[in-house]
This record gives structure tokens, C-alpha cells and sequence, in this order.
């Protein structure tokens, strides 16, 4: 099994901060590993720093050597061994690969187009197209009409048909340590992707298949990926994963309630830095 080598112990937190190397580290990110490794420092426990960086067309070394950089400057220490998701691609394949085994999967090749277009047909324009709700365009098409159309190279992503994965796997729950127990409902996610045909894992499924060879115990984010761990513990759900805890903080904002962004170069660690303020400051800023 993927995760038989990661060491587990309950008594003990194991938890991680996991940026994606796109752009430098700003106040959000400063508050989010904070907050875990505030959890670790007062139950004890490891602190992990993971390298989420399958998206090849977006994430860069200068900005992974950015983030060792000005985690370093905040003064977090981490375990000695970062895992690189680039490095593990096998792992997602072999996830994929029982997934597919157990008729989970099917190739969509639509574009975000194709899905809005659908969805404005039906009658549900959706007012923000990041939010779109994949209707299942391509959920029912014959064996036959994939597999020509895989074979010829068309370009396509393997998404997750979440009815029959709800139904396979039964009535799950998971536990926030704020919010309590929640029960997995795909409802307002559909059939989210889990590959594409050039990446073999998407990131719901390497943050699981990590999360559990890593021996995570408690994942804390930002309270926007509320929504993801209804898929994360789908997942483990199916492949028989280890579950975590999770904690979802808030989102730090700034003074005009807007999340901050990575391209939002003056509120990053290097410029914050670069204006004379120490890590004793930030960390006093962000009530840690």
C-alpha cells in the first residue's frame, strides 16, 4: 500500500504547510504556516514542508527556493526531508490506476468553454465561471467513442464520477476541529478531475496519496479549501487511506477585505523583508 512506510502515531501531531512554487510567499502564507506550526508546538509533534509542484507550466525552482528562504526568515523549522511532488508522480499513477480499476473514472475532453456553454444551456449560467460545476458532459458516453478518442490523442482529463464513488464508498465523515464532524457530500463539486493526460495526478490526488504517505494527522489550510476535503476524504475513502483531522483557519485579508495574492508583489516576505521588518515583527502582526 502507498502509505505502509510513513510512521503514525496518534499521540503525536504530524502536520504540513504546502505551498505551490508560483510566485513568492505573502502575509497569507506567513499566516497559514504559522498556524501550523502552532498546532505542532503546542501538542507536540513534526512539522512537514511539502513542495506542490506538479503544475510544470506554472510553478518555478526560483520561487521553491523562495519559499525555503523566507520560511527560513520566519525562523520555522521543518523535518529534513521536504518531499517534492514532481518526484512522485508514480505514487498519483498507481492511485489512479486503482481508481480506474474499480470503474471510478472516465476521460472528459471538454474545454472550460464546452462546460459553461452546457451549463447556460440548461438554464444555470453561472455567475462566476471559477466556480462552474462540471454538468457531466462526457460521464455518458459509450466505452467504444473513449476509447477512439483516447487512442487518437485527443487531448483530456480523467475525472471522478462522484455518484458511483459516493455509492462505493458508503456515508463518510470527517472532523474539523472547529466546525466538528461533516459528512462528505459531492453535491456542489461534481466530478472533479484527477488527472490530466499530461499530468498523472491532479491536486486532490496527490495531496491525499501524500497526506497519508507522509503520516498527516492534522491538515491545516485556509478555510477556502473547506470545499476540497469532501473530495480528499472521498478519496481516502476509496483507496483506503489513513484520515486525518483537519483545521480550517480563517483567511488573513487586507484593509479592504481582499484575500491576499501572490501578485500582489509589495505584501510579499521578500518586500516585507527588504522595508526593514524583522520575523519578530510579522509574527506579532499575525498574533504568533
Amino acid at each position: 500500500m502507498l502509505w505502509k512506510s510513513a510512521i503514525r502515531n496518534r499521540k503525536m501531531i504530524v502536520t504540513r504547510f504546502a505551498p505551490s512554487p508560483t510566485g513568492r510567499l505573502h502575509l497569507g502564507h506567513a499566516f497559514s504556516a504559522l498556524f501550523a506550526e502552532a498546532a505542532v508546538k503546542k501538542e507536540g509533534g513534526t512539522f512537514l514542508l511539502r513542495i506542490e509542484d506538479i503544475d510544470s507550466t506554472r510553478c518555478r525552482q526560483e520561487f521553491t527556493e523562495g519559499i525555503i528562504e523566507d520560511l527560513s526568515w520566519l525562523g520555522i523549522q521543518w523535518s529534513p526531508e521536504v518531499v517534492i511532488q514532481s518526484e512522485r508522480l508514480d505514487l498519483y499513477a498507481e492511485a489512479l490506476g486503482r481508481l480506474r480499476e474499480q470503474g471510478l473514472l472516465y476521460p472528459c475532453f471538454c474545454t472550460r468553454k464546452d462546460i459553461v456553454r452546457e451549463i447556460a444551456a440548461a438554464g444555470g449560467a453561472p455567475h462566476d465561471q471559477a466556480d462552474v460545476v462540471y454538468p457531466g458532459i462526457c460521464r455518458d458516453l459509450s466505452e467504444t467513442l473513449r476509447r477512439q478518442r483516447v487512442a487518437g490523442g485527443e487531448a483530456h482529463a480523467w475525472r471522478l464520477d462522484s455518484r458511483k464513488a459516493v455509492e462505493r464508498a458508503g456515508e463518510l465523515n470527517w472532523t474539523d476541529l472547529e466546525l466538528g464532524t461533516q459528512r462528505v457530500c459531492m453535491d456542489r463539486l461534481g466530478d472533479v478531475v484527477l488527472a490530466r493526460k499530461d499530468i498523472a495526478g491532479s491536486y486532490h490526488l496527490a495531496v491525499s496519496v501524500d497526506d497519508a504517505g507522509q503520516g498527516v494527522t492534522l491538515v491545516t489550510r485556509g478555510e477556502d479549501l473547506l470545499g476540497s476535503t469532501h473530495v480528499h476524504r472521498l478519496l481516502q475513502g476509496l483507496l483506503e487511506l489513513p484520515v486525518p483531522q483537519w483545521h480550517h483557519h480563517r483567511l488573513l485579508r487586507d484593509a479592504e477585505g481582499k484575500r491576499f495574492a501572490k501578485r500582489e508583489e509589495g505584501m510579499t516576505l521578500r518586500a516585507i523583508r527588504e522595508s526593514g521588518k524583522s520575523a519578530a515583527d510579522v509574527r506579532g502582526d499575525l498574533g504568533f
